[in-house]
């Protein structure tokens, strides 16, 4: 049974979205994907990607193919989303010291040195960047958002993930996306 509408895992990066597009996935949403990046020691599980996501902004076709299916998008490409669809967004949330440490973890083991601005001022790039998105979002009708919680899907991976099986339309299957939270893939904790 496909959803009318398109599903949207977005958040900051490395704060959960990979995990969440496997927990969809096995609760019965096709994701939308490319496997153009393959999975590797920071997302062994796979990055669930879909480069097209990208270029949204220049070419939004393929939207067009989407509704039904889940795909991954970094909450700032969201902007760039046509206003003439309906969304349902899985917004993933996870304390930024996690989600900085995890990022530079990767980026050192890529051989990057990454940003040059402390934690503190990316933290605090990010705490506005995502206020001013969550006030632009909430005035949208075509989006609906769920804020999911990292910690607590890891936590008490049942419960979140009935909520996200509500707000997604009830159809889902709870125990396989349950199955799928690998508490072992949490190792940047604050």
């Amino acid at each position: 049974m496909a959803l009318p509408f398109i599903t949207i895992v977005s958040g900051v990066p490395r704060s959960g979205t990979s995990m969440m597009m496997q927990v969809l996935e096995a609760g019965g949403i096709k994701p939308l994907t490319d496997n153009i990046r393959t999975a590797d020691e920071d997302n062994p599980k796979g990055y669930y990607e879909f480069e097209k996501v990208k270029k949204t902004k220049d070419d939004s076709s393929w939207l067009n193919d989407a509704e039904g299916l889940v795909v991954k998008m970094i909450y700032r490409l969201i902007y760039d989303l046509p206003l003439d669809r309906q969304y349902r967004v899985v917004f993933m949330r996870r304390d930024l010291d996690e989600t900085l440490a995890s990022q530079k973890k990767m980026l050192e083991r890529g051989g990057n040195k990454g940003a040059s601005l402390s934690d503190e001022q990316i933290a605090n790039a990010f705490k506005k960047q995502l206020a001013q998105f969550d006030e632009w979002i909430a005035g949208k009708d075509c989006f609906s958002v769920l804020d999911v919680n990292y910690k607590e899907v890891i936590n008490d991976p049942q419960t979140q993930c009935s909520r996200i099986n509500e707000f997604l339309g009830g159809s889902l299957d709870i125990e396989k996306m349950a199955a799928v939270v690998d508490p072992s893939l949490y190792r940047n904790r604050k």
